[in-house]
């Protein structure tokens, strides 16, 4: 049959519409369907500049200036984009369609898939109000509602959004998806869970072909038994790469610690991670926590079990606990043996103990201390009154704790003592000075309780009056409390702190929740 057009009005983007029947088996009228509708049946095809209208029928109203076409629908963009449906309705002068049942919209980057679409050919842009699927080449996003901008091949997803992934699966309150640069953008809470770990972020976005994710606003990366926080984090799953900037923390369930930080880095297939910029490690159980802080603490982990296994504290190393402190330059902390080793300079606090020796190694069991040794030019000093200190000294040492007290001491090589011996009411009695080879000590309540030489003992009781000049001081001997930590806020200090009581001993004990610790 020969071609049939209507002329309809400008329309408001200055164009003249109008829509050509180029096809059709059979065209007829039928005051049943009303007095301005033609109706066109088998094989019908329709054109508005170069959009095509495909359909089995079609009702064409002269008045309304629309149509409705009827089974195998299929609508062609510029043969750029294709829709298709069992029903359409379409307003020629708005360019808006309606398309019912089945929908299917293809182009070259993705399938959208839904049951009701409008499509304006005027601003490009295709909406579904109710459950749509789409399927961009590996990539598969669910939505109860969403718009698609098809010149910037944009989606925007609310609503229940789901993003599917061969590795992950990320969940979305509001998305943008862009197929061609395969990269999302999160607009509220969303969570990624892969086959290691889970992502969490209320901000982002995440390039799906190169899976790199950057997170911000309470931004979360966790596996089994570690987490990572921080105010943004960038994160390379490939490469397992984590770049993390402000209010960084790294907890480990299995190890009852919190490590935070301004800053901090992680490597999962190397097993290693680092924080700086106010670093902090907390190691804490039921009865109290220690607080650690050094320039940077560094962490690493099983690479399978993705479980801490050290702790390296780097710089300025100080920590506090109520019943015990510390300072060095460097420290680590083995967490398969419990064991902590204090290098350069090591200084331990305990009760009135103060210790030191060229390093320092800790055992803990039951997250209380079971016993050190001292190695090299090995040193004990306690406060006996203001003047006076006891003092051991040796080679090497090896102490053993009763719940965190310390109740024997071996020391082996070269011991020395100098020992303020006093009456049961406190009274002065003399200063005992004694060596050996060897000597084990026992003490009760921090106070030496009886000292047992071996090889070639040497010991002098004197009266304070009669004690030689400068003997009441080993050699070595130093007294260090103004690089004390008295609280937790202390392990910042970095020099000394000024010592307005120089007898002050006794450490107020921390009244710690732990969850308002975390929530700092």
């Amino acid at each position: 049959m020969s071609t049939t057009f209507f002329v309809l009005n400008n329309n408001a983007f200055g164009q003249k519409t109008i829509i050509h029947i180029e096809k059709a088996r059979l065209a007829n009228y039928d005051e049943r369907l009303g007095i301005d509708v033609q109706r066109l049946i088998g094989n019908v095809v329709l054109r508005q500049d170069s959009t095509l209208f495909y359909c089995d029928s079609a009702y064409l109203n002269d008045r309304l200036r629309n149509f409705e076409a009827f089974g195998h629908v299929h609508i062609n963009f510029n043969d750029s984009l294709d829709i298709y449906s069992k029903k359409l309705k379409y307003e020629g002068e708005t360019r808006e369609a309606e398309l019912f049942d089945s929908v299917r919209m293809i182009d070259k980057t993705m399938l959208l898939e839904t049951n009701y679409l409008i499509y304006n050919r005027n601003t490009k842009i295709a909406s579904y109000p109710n459950n749509g699927t789409i399927t961009s080449q590996d990539k598969i996003l669910k939505s109860k509602k969403g718009y698609y901008q098809t010149d910037k091949k944009e989606f925007y997803f609310r609503d229940d959004v789901e993003l599917i992934s061969p590795d992950n699966t990320a969940y979305s309150d509001t998305l943008v998806y862009n197929t061609e640069l395969e990269k999302a953008w999160f607009h509220g809470p969303t969570i990624i869970r892969g086959k290691d770990n889970t992502i969490y972020c209320e901000y982002g976005w995440y390039d799906t072909k190169k899976d790199h994710a950057y997170l911000s606003h309470r931004a979360k990366i966790w596996s089994q038994e570690q987490m990572l926080e921080s105010d943004s984090l960038f994160y390379d799953r490939d490469n397992g790469f984590g770049d993390a900037q402000g209010n960084v923390l790294i907890s480990d369930t299995t190890n009852n610690m919190l490590i935070s930080g301004d800053f901090g880095k992680m490597w999962e297939l190397e097993g290693r991670s680092f924080v700086t910029g106010k670093a902090m490690a907390r190691n804490y159980d039921e009865k109290d926590t220690l607080f650690m802080h050094a320039d940077t603490l560094f962490l690493t982990f099983n690479k399978k079990e993705k479980q801490a296994r050290d702790l390296f504290a780097y710089k300025h190393v100080k920590f506090f606990r109520k019943d015990m402190q510390g300072k060095c330059d460097s420290l680590v902390y083995h967490m398969s043996d419990s064991a902590m080793r204090m290098y350069i300079e090591p200084v331990l606090w305990s009760q009135k103990n103060q210790l030191t020796a060229d390093s320092i190694m800790i055992a803990i069991s039951k997250n209380s201390v079971d016993s050190l040794v001292m190695y090299n030019t090995a040193f004990i000093v306690s406060h006996d009154s203001i003047d006076n200190y006891n003092q051991i000294k040796g080679k090497n040492m090896t102490g053993y704790f009763v719940d965190n007290e310390l109740k024997r001491i071996f020391v082996d090589g070269n011991a020395q003592t100098v020992y303020w011996v006093r009456e049961e009411d406190k009274s002065l009695i003399g200063a005992n000075l004694a060596q050996a080879s060897t000597m084990l000590i026992r003490l009760s309540e921090n106070e030496i309780e009886s000292i047992t030489y071996h090889s070639n003992p040497n010991e002098v009781m004197y009266p304070e009056k009669e004690l030689p000049k400068d003997s009441d001081r080993l050699k070595g001997f130093r007294w260090l409390s103004e690089w004390r930590p008295e609280t937790k806020a202390d392990i910042f200090v970095i020099g000394a702190r000024e010592i307005v009581n120089p007898q002050a001993e006794e450490q107020e004990p921390v009244n710690l929740q732990l969850l308002n610790e975390v929530g700092e």
